[in-house]
């Protein structure tokens, strides 16, 4: 996997990047969701910077996509041949479906590969710092219907914190932001993001919420956690 000049990454983002490196941290990330060694596919975990500190770049999946329909994710998809690595697959999807500007990505490092049983993957998420923010929107329609920048500072908040509670029966960390329930793989690579990078912020964990019947669309999504 490529990865950026660590020196020139911003001071604020080190803390993540030293985490990141560190095995024993990565331990109990790793263990929640390990992954199997299946297929690979990876996601693009992109952190910019405005006036209200750190942001991630989201994605609305559009609602006629056959898998995970209308659900708050990472950009990303399955690696391709022509992929030099796992850095360049989770690039090359957020390129076709947000336009972001690949020149202004450095990619730094990964969060462990978590398995998806549904869908057969092991997706890796690849961390990158947008160095030089370009716009971004929707660039395929028949895969995103909109994309979003959320501010860290609005996920870490506890109220934005629940646990999710499956029809399964499974649950699971959830962000409520604005009118974005993220929940699932997503979510759970957001708790980790912010466990490592040291934006965690304590929160009630017996707040439970229902996952609204928007992102229920996918008869797949009933697996519960291994849907997404």
């Amino acid at each position: 996997m490529s990865s950026g000049d660590p020196a020139e990454l911003p001071g604020w983002l080190q803390p993540l990047q030293s985490a990141l490196a560190d095995a024993q941290r990565l331990e109990r990330l790793r263990s929640l969701r390990p992954g199997v060694g299946a297929r690979q596919a990876a996601v693009l975990i992109l952190i910019g910077e405005t006036d209200q500190g750190p942001d991630l770049l989201f994605v609305e999946r559009a609602a006629t996509m056959r898998s995970h329909p209308g659900q708050i994710a990472f950009p990303g998809g399955g690696a391709d041949q022509a992929d030099v690595d796992l850095a360049a697959t989770a690039v090359r999807e957020a390129v076709e479906e947000t336009g972001v500007e690949p020149s202004g990505i450095e990619v730094f490092g990964s969060l462990p590969t978590a398995h998806v049983a549904v869908s057969g993957y092991d997706v890796t998420p690849v961390t990158a710092w947008w160095r030089q923010p370009s716009p971004v929107a929707a660039a395929d329609p028949r895969e995103v219907a909109s994309v979003h920048r959320v501010g860290v500072h609005e996920l870490s908040d506890p109220a934005s914190r629940v646990q999710v509670r499956h029809p399964s029966g499974y649950t699971g960390p959830a962000f409520e932001v604005h009118d974005l329930f993220i929940w699932g793989l997503t979510a759970h690579f957001v708790d980790g993001l912010l466990d490592l990078a040291g934006w965690q912020t304590a929160w009630d964990k017996t707040r439970m919420a229902s996952i609204p019947e928007r992102y229920l669309t996918d008869s797949r999504s009933r697996r519960g956690n291994d849907a997404y």
